[in-house]
C-alpha cells in the first residue's frame, strides 16, 4: 500500500509499462511499421549526431514560440475587450464561430495561396488557427470575474491597469494556463502541417519525407523527440510560473 500511494514512483512506472508493451509488441508482430523501442533509440541518437534533429527541431521551435506569442498576446486581449463589452462580444460572437470552424487546412492553403509559400504565411495560418480558441477561452473568464471585487477596484480608484494586474489578471490566471496548455498541444500539430505544406525544414517537412520512405523508424524518434521538449517545457516552465502565480491564494 505504501509503494502505491507514492505519486513519486507511479509516473516512471507508467512509463516503463509503456515501453514495455511496446518492445513486447513490436517482437511478436516483427514487422518494419512497428520497430522496436531500441532501434528507435539508435535511430534517435544517429539523427541528433548528424545534426539533422536539432536543426529542423530549431526551426519548427523557432516557428511555434512565434506563432504561439503572438495568438497568446492576441488572444488574451481580444477575449478581455469581448468579456468586459456585451456590445462588442454580440458584434463579434458569430466571427469567433466562423473561425472556430474553418478547418486548419483550409486556413494554411489560404494563406500560402494568398501571401506566397514564405514564413509569414505559415506563421500567420497558425496563428489564425490558435487566435479564436485563446479568446473564446479568455472571454469566458472574463466573464466569470467576481464583479464585488471589480466594484472595490472601482472605489478605491484603482485605474485600468492597476485592476487588470490586480484584480482582473489573478482571477484570469486559470483560463490563461488552460489556454496555454491546449494552446502547445494544438498549435505544434498545426505547425507540422504548416511545414509539410509550404517549408522545405522543420519536423513537419522531415515527417513528410520519411513518409515517403515509409521510414516508421524516423518518424517515432522525430515524433518522441518533440515530446520530450514539449514536457520539459512544461516542467521547466508552465508549472514553475503556475505555482508562483498562485502564490496569492495561499
Amino acid at each position: 500500500m505504501e509503494f502505491i500511494q507514492r505519486p513519486s514512483i507511479l509516473a516512471p512506472l507508467s512509463i516503463s509499462l509503456f515501453f514495455i508493451l511496446w518492445y513486447g509488441l513490436a517482437v511478436f508482430l516483427n514487422s518494419d511499421t512497428l520497430p522496436d523501442p531500441i532501434t528507435v533509440t539508435h535511430v534517435l541518437i544517429h539523427e541528433i549526431q548528424t545534426g539533422d534533429l536539432p536543426f529542423h527541431l530549431g526551426k519548427t521551435l523557432y516557428r511555434l514560440v512565434i506563432s504561439f506569442s503572438i495568438a497568446m498576446c492576441l488572444g488574451c486581449a481580444i477575449g478581455i475587450v469581448l468579456g468586459r463589452h456585451k456590445n462588442l462580444d454580440y458584434f463579434f460572437d458569430n466571427w469567433l464561430v466562423i473561425f472556430l470552424n474553418i478547418p486548419a487546412l483550409v486556413t494554411i492553403i489560404l494563406c500560402y495561396v494568398w501571401f506566397g509559400l514564405s514564413e509569414t504565411a505559415a506563421i500567420l495560418a497558425v496563428v489564425i488557427n490558435k487566435l479564436p480558441n485563446v479568446t473564446i477561452t479568455i472571454r469566458e473568464g472574463t466573464r466569470a470575474l467576481d464583479k464585488e471585487l471589480l466594484e472595490l477596484a472601482e472605489c478605491y480608484r484603482f485605474g485600468k491597469l492597476k485592476t487588470l494586474r490586480h484584480v482582473i489578471w489573478p482571477q484570469l490566471h486559470p483560463f490563461v494556463m488552460a489556454a496555454t496548455r491546449s494552446g502547445l498541444a494544438l498549435i505544434w500539430k498545426i505547425v507540422l502541417v504548416v511545414e509539410m505544406l509550404g517549408r522545405s525544414d522543420g519536423m513537419g517537412y522531415q515527417l513528410h519525407l520519411f513518409f515517403q520512405l515509409f521510414d516508421v523508424a524516423s518518424i517515432l524518434a522525430y515524433t518522441i523527440a518533440f515530446i520530450a521538449i514539449i514536457q520539459a517545457i512544461e516542467l521547466l516552465i508552465l508549472k514553475p510560473l503556475d505555482k508562483r502565480a498562485q502564490r496569492w491564494r495561499k
